[in-house]
């Protein structure tokens, strides 16, 4: 971004090299065209600082561009693998079965988290566990094979903000009510 010096962080604000994923940041001592100050209402110590960090975990790419993995609180780390439910979420929508999906990560004891979809199907498609398997099967052919959905829950509906927008935190602390009781 012209005026901008964008930086990936890691929790201590180092910045860091290719491959490493960490939080996207704005440099705002080097980017010249930088106005923002923060949100409205929000407590100033966020807004102070070298690095306006925006909340986005990213990944440097060797050609200097970053590529989204997802926002930090979304984020699933299963078994020591950092997943974006972001892109388990879009192979799932490349299977011509699935209208919307969502994924979240599920408390597990012996992986941290396990990643589970919530799917809604098109309304020529009917629940059943062999789509479980198919949808399986196709996300850990189009992703890696530990980002697969261990578990695909089928609604009629997802929850959204009056806009529209997907709301994965109730999603996920459903399941994190379910896993305390």
């Amino acid at each position: 971004m012209p005026g901008y010096r964008l930086a990936v962080l890691d929790d201590d604000e180092n910045e860091l090299g290719v491959g490493q994923p960490g939080v996207l940041a704005v440099d705002r001592q080097h980017s010249p065209v930088y106005w923002f100050q923060g949100y409205w209402q929000q407590d100033a110590a966020d807004n102070e600082g070298r690095y306006y960090v925006t909340g986005d975990t990213v990944e440097k790419n060797q050609d200097g561009s970053i590529s989204f993995i997802g926002r930090g609180d979304d984020i699933i780390t299963s078994s020591g693998y950092r997943i974006g439910p972001f892109d388990v979420e879009s192979a799932l929508l490349e299977h011509a079965a699935v209208v919307e999906a969502a994924v979240v990560g599920k408390p597990d004891p012996e992986r941290t988290e396990l990643v589970k979809a919530f799917v809604v199907l098109s309304k020529d498609c009917q629940a059943s566990a062999e789509l479980v398997a198919e949808l399986q099967q196709y996300v850990k052919h189009r992703l890696a094979a530990h980002s697969y959905p261990r578990e695909i829950e089928f609604l009629t509906e997802l929850p959204k903000t009056p806009s529209g927008k997907l709301q994965r935190f109730i999603l996920r602390n459903q399941e994190i009510a379910k896993a305390k009781t």
